[in-house]
């Protein structure tokens, strides 16, 4: 959480949690400017990374057959970086009202 707090650090980063413990950092405490809200048990409909994946697979993953899992890798790099440079598209596809008119405090 810390390297994406400093990568971003001109930015407030609203984190959604699905709730998998193998996506939890404990009790941590974040930086100043990454906020973390937890979804419901079961409810991948609620969760904007999904949509995100979908839109990466379709884009970046489609009718490829890889060599290596390196070579999955680096294509993921690929794609991370296009919606790094493409953050209008990004937000397009997790945008959901309900995130965009959060009224987490900071």
């Amino acid at each position: 959480m810390r390297s994406l707090s400093k990568r971003f650090s001109d930015y407030f980063l609203l984190v959604v949690y699905d709730g998998a413990p193998c996506h939890s950092e404990g009790a941590l405490a974040l930086p100043e400017n990454v906020r973390v809200i937890s979804l419901p048990p079961y409810s991948p409909e609620l969760n904007p990374c999904e949509n995100s994946w979908e839109d990466m697979r379709e884009k970046f993953f489609k009718n490829i057959v890889f060599d290596s899992l390196q070579t999955v890798e680096d294509q993921l790099v690929v794609a991370c970086n296009f919606y790094e440079a493409n953050p209008r598209i990004l937000k397009s596809i997790t945008g959901w009202e309900w995130i965009l008119n959060s009224s987490i405090d900071r």
